[in-house]
C-alpha cells in the first residue's frame, strides 16, 4: 500500500476513534471528575505504551534536547486538548462536542498556511466550507442556546479544537525530523506525569486521596477508560502523527469533521442522545465536503508533480 493511502487509512482510524471517544468521555464522568478521568487515561496510555515498547524491544532516547523539543507539542496535545475537552463535556452533550470540534480543519488550514507555507486549492477551500456549512445549519436549525452552563461548554470546546490544530500544524514539521513512535511514547509520559500530579494535588488539598482509585469500582468506568487510555490517548497520537509525517496538515485536519457524524451517531445509539433531520443535513454536507477535499488535494499533488516532471531538462542518451 502506498504511504498516502496507508497515511488516508490513519487518518479515517484516528476519525474513527475521536469519533466515539466522546462518548465514553461522558460515561467516564459519570463515576469519576474530569482531572481523575485524565489521570486515569493517561496512565493507561502510558502502560500501554511501555508495554509496546517492551515487547519491540525498542529504546526511545531520553535525552533533554529532545524533551525539550517535544515538549511545546505535548502541551497542545494531548494535555490542553484533552484537558479542555473533558471539562468542556461536563456543560455539553457528546453531540454538541462533536460538532463544535469539526471547526478544527478551519483552525487547520489558517495556520498551516501562516506557519507552513501550505498552499491549498480552491476546491479544497470550499468543500471546507461546506463541511463548515454543515455545522452551522445544525446550530441554525436546531436554535443556538445562549444558557450559561452551555456557552461555557461551547468555548471550552471550541478552545480544545484550537489546540488540535495548533497541535496539528506542530506535529506535521516535527514528523518530518524524529520517529513518530518516539514522538508519541514521549507524549504519552508526559500526559501520565502531568495529569497524574494535578490530580494528585486535587486529591490532597481535598483531603480525598484514598478514593483515588474507588471510580475502578464501576464496570462501566473500568471499559471508558480502556477505551479512552488505549485507544482514544495512545491510540489517536500514533495515527495523527503518521498520517501528518505522510500528507498537509490542513488535508488531514477535515477528517476531524468526519469524526463529528461518529460522535452524532454514536451518541443517539449508545447515550439516547436525540436524532434530528437537521444532524442528519449537517452530517451530510460534512461527508461530501471531507471527500470533496481529499479528492480536491490528491489531483492538486497529482498536478504538481506533473509540472515538476515537465519542468525537469530531458536526458541526453545520445552516444559520444
Amino acid at each position: 500500500m502506498p504511504h498516502t493511502s496507508r497515511a488516508y487509512a490513519a487518518a479515517l482510524g484516528y476519525t474513527a476513534i475521536i469519533g466515539f471517544s466522546f462518548m465514553f468521555v461522558k460515561l467516564a464522568l459519570n463515576h469519576a471528575n474530569p482531572l481523575d478521568t485524565l489521570a486515569h487515561r493517561f496512565t493507561i496510555s502510558f502502560l500501554a505504551a511501555s508495554l509496546g515498547l517492551l515487547i519491540a524491544r525498542r529504546k526511545v532516547p531520553m535525552d533533554l534536547k529532545r524533551l525539550l523539543t517535544i515538549v511545546p507539542l505535548a502541551i497542545f496535545y494531548p494535555f490542553l486538548f484533552f484537558t479542555l475537552q473533558t471539562f468542556g463535556l461536563v456543560y455539553t452533550s457528546s453531540a454538541e462536542a462533536g460538532i463544535i470540534h469539526a471547526t478544527v480543519p478551519i483552525f487547520t488550514l489558517l495556520l498551516a498556511s501562516l506557519f507552513l507555507k501550505e498552499r491549498s486549492s480552491w476546491a479544497q477551500k470550499l468543500f471546507t466550507v461546506l463541511s463548515v456549512t454543515g455545522i452551522i445549519s445544525i446550530f441554525v436549525l436546531k436554535g443556538v442556546s445562549f444558557e450559561q452552563s452551555s456557552t461555557l461548554g461551547i468555548v471550552l470546546i471550541l478552545l480544545s479544537a484550537l489546540s488540535n490544530a495548533v497541535y496539528s500544524v506542530m506535529a506535521r514539521k516535527m514528523t518530518q525530523k524524529q520517529s513518530v513512535l518516539d514522538i508519541t511514547f514521549i507524549m504519552s509520559m508526559i500526559g501520565f506525569v502531568l495529569f497524574n500530579l494535578m490530580s494528585v494535588a486535587q486529591h490532597a488539598v481535598q483531603g480525598t486521596i484514598v478514593h483515588y482509585f474507588d471510580p475502578f469500582m464501576h464496570s462501566s468506568f473500568v471499559w471508558a477508560v480502556l477505551y479512552l487510555g488505549v485507544l482514544s490517548s495512545l491510540g489517536t497520537s500514533l495515527l495523527s502523527n503518521y498520517a501528518l509525517s505522510q500528507i498537509e496538515a490542513s488535508r488531514m485536519g477535515i477528517f476531524n469533521n468526519l469524526a463529528t457524524v461518529v460522535t452524532i451517531f454514536g451518541g443517539v445509539a449508545f447515550l439516547n442522545e436525540k436524532l434530528a433531520y437537521y444532524h442528519v443535513v449537517g452530517a451530510a454536507l460534512v461527508i461530501v465536503g471531507v471527500i470533496g477535499t481529499s479528492l480536491a488535494g490528491r489531483a492538486g499533488n497529482a498536478k504538481k508533480q506533473l509540472s515538476r516532471n515537465e519542468s525537469k531538462p530531458a536526458k541526453n542518451f545520445s552516444s559520444e
